[in-house]
Order: structure tokens, then sequence, then C-alpha cells
């Protein structure tokens, strides 16, 4: 029978092993505080509370290049099966969002109709030039949409649709559908 093997890897490297606190009189210790996500009957009580996104690929190691290399994921969990990963935990370079990646199951269809990813980044430009210069191809390179946010498409390894984009001052702006038409209206920013 094959073993399943489970790897952890975390963001602390070389710490040592701790051990139970000495008791003596007087010396309380503060509880040190952890990154790690709180479980949602912690964090929201009994409001529901989004985890992460799970996407399945055919091959795990190639979605891995992809989202570490390419994107600048940093490695949280990883689950091998005969010594190849089949599931991994990726949390997002710059936020607390997490994504996961799922060996698909034979026949499984990764077709994803409706549902596509966003990344935000303020230096999008530069950010999908670098993409291409490691010769990954952009769909769409960035430009501004009539909603008034800065957009670039791109698919990953398995053609999960993704969209890198800058919202800038119209993030949370009601008028959003002005600035598009503004937008609209001035053909250099519509090709940029």
């Amino acid at each position: 029978m094959a073993k399943v093997t489970a790897k952890k890897k975390t963001g602390t490297v070389g710490k040592a092993k701790k051990s139970a606190p000495k008791k003596t009189k007087n010396t309380a210790q503060p509880a040190k505080k952890t990154l790690a996500p709180q479980p949602a009957a912690e964090a929201g009580g009994d409001k529901l509370s989004f985890n992460h996104a799970m996407l399945y690929a055919k091959d795990v190691q190639r979605a891995l290049g992809f989202y570490r290399e390419l994107l600048g994921f940093k490695l949280v969990d990883e689950f091998r099966y005969e010594g190849k990963p089949v599931y991994a935990r990726l949390r997002a370079p710059g936020g607390d969002g997490t994504i996961a990646l799922h060996l698909a199951g034979p026949g499984t269809s990764l077709a994803s109709d409706g549902v596509r990813l966003y990344f935000e980044i303020r230096q999008l430009d530069d950010f999908c030039r670098k993409l291409q210069a490691k010769g990954f191809y952009i769909t769409q390179m960035p430009r501004m949409m009539p909603w008034g946010w800065r957009h670039a498409y791109l698919n990953d390894p398995d053609g999960h649709e993704i969209s890198l984009y800058w919202a800038g001052e119209n993030r949370m702006r009601k008028t959003v559908m002005r600035a598009a038409k503004a937008v609209n209206k001035v053909p250099a920013a519509k090709e940029c």
C-alpha cells in the first residue's frame, strides 16, 4: 500500500523546540501572538468568513511553479504522495489571502467558466512586463476598463482565469459609473 506523507512548511526557519516554561514565583509570561489566521468560530463568531479558494490542477508541481515563481506566493503547507505534491496551500505575497492547489482526479474537468481570480498590485504594468520577460503569455496587457480600474488578464497553467488589476482611487467610489463614462470619453486612457 502506498504511503501518504504530509510536509508542513511554515515561514519560521531555525526555531528551536520550545520546552515548557519553568514554574517560578511571580514569573508570568505573556502569550505570544501568532500570525496564523483564526478559525471562523473565533474570528467571526456566528458570521461566515472566507477561508481560501481551491484550484484543481493536473500537475500540482507545475502550478506551484506558476504561483510561487511567477506570482510570488509563499508556500504554507504541502502534502505529497509518493514524493509528488498533491496539495499545496499558498499565501499571497501582499496580504493574508490564501489559495490551495489540489491534484485533480483522472478525467476531472478543470473548466472554471464563470470563475476568475483577482490579484491586485499597484505596479501592474511593471509586473506584467516582468511576467512577459519570463516567457509568460498575457491574454490582455494592462488597460483601463470602463468601470475605472486598470486590468490585465491571463490564465494559469491549468486554464484558470486570472485578473491582475489596480483599482487606485476608484476602488470604493459609489460613482464608479461616472468614472467609467469619463474614461470612455478619453480615447488615450482606453488604450493604455
